[in-house]
């Protein structure tokens, strides 16, 4: 990518590392030329040239400071705009994010020079059509959508259909409807794929389902998947990334297609998906136990 002027940040501003991370931030910054832009939450703690709110139209790149939700809403913000994101890690996990609080100020270093490279992954498009409303609310998905119960912990019954040819009837504890970036999250909780992060596609991972019979589906990018809620009554919810969604009755349906704004996630030279993989999740550790 180009070199760098203009750098939004997003951070998690509850979190006790924070502080200190954003005074190395800013010292750095100011050392590289780089003129800030702090979300409006902020405040005072990260004096920049304007708000990112006031500042999207010329804002180079974001920097999300936090974990992977930190990393999740940047995204959302920041991709429908398409306005690359660097997460930089305080959380426990960080899959998403490609730097750790350690390694702030050399990142950034390369990223006002350029030297980051770029991944651009599918996202999703999300949208419920309630059933006798004209009411559809509409999402951006980085990494999931999820059908569930809110409240009791019971069965769903729904029908899923991939461009309008039914797939089939599942009764499950809810069904998840990820891009690659997400099938390293709950669906990979649920028994899900790991799809490599370039490959565009939808997985659709139900969750506990009544049947044997039932295993993920591994859709291409351009399917229009929609769900259809067959079971009455209330508590049943749609949650995307974790953190936004909407209500579900019987009769409803959830409509997921791939989005035309993909997220640019920014990468530093030496980054690799397998060693992160290896790394944060111990995916092919076979190390023999301790005697």
């Amino acid at each position: 990518m180009n070199a760098l002027q203009k750098l939004g940040v997003i951070a998690n501003t509850d979190h006790l590392a924070l502080d200190p991370l954003l005074a190395r931030l800013a010292q750095t910054a100011e050392e590289l030329g780089l003129s800030l832009y702090p979300e409006a939450t902020l405040g005072s703690r990260l004096p920049g040239a304007g708000t990112l709110e006031e500042a999207w139209n010329g804002i180079d790149a974001v920097l999300t400071i936090g974990g992977d939700g930190t990393f999740l809403r940047g995204a959302r913000s920041a991709a429908p705009r398409g306005v690359p994101v660097l997460g930089c890690n305080l959380g426990r996990l960080g899959f998403l994010t490609a730097v750790g609080q350690d390694d702030l100020e050399p990142a950034l270093a390369q990223l006002a020079a350029g030297e980051c490279s770029e991944e651009r992954r599918l996202t999703l498009d999300v949208r419920v059509d309630h059933q006798g409303t004209e009411s559809t609310p509409t999402f951006y998905s980085v990494n999931d959508a999820v059908i569930h119960m809110s409240g009791f912990a019971r069965m769903i019954t729904f029908r899923m259909l991939a461009d309008k040819e039914e797939v089939g009837q599942y009764s499950a504890d809810g069904l998840i409807l990820s891009t690659a970036t997400g099938s390293t999250a709950y669906s990979l909780s649920a028994g899900g794929p790991i799809l490599v992060p370039w490959l565009d596609a939808i997985v659709a991972t139900p969750i506990s389902p009544h049947t044997l019979a039932v295993r993920p589906v591994i859709l291409p990018a351009e399917t229009v998947v929609t769900v259809e809620v067959l079971s009455e009554g209330e508590n049943m919810a749609l949650t995307v990334d974790g953190q936004v969604g909407a209500d579900l009755r019987g009769g409803d349906r959830v409509v997921v297609s791939p989005s035309e704004h993909a997220v640019r996630m920014l990468r530093l030279p030496d980054y690799s998906f397998f060693s992160v993989l290896r790394r944060k999740l111990r995916w092919g550790d076979v190390r023999p136990a301790d005697r």
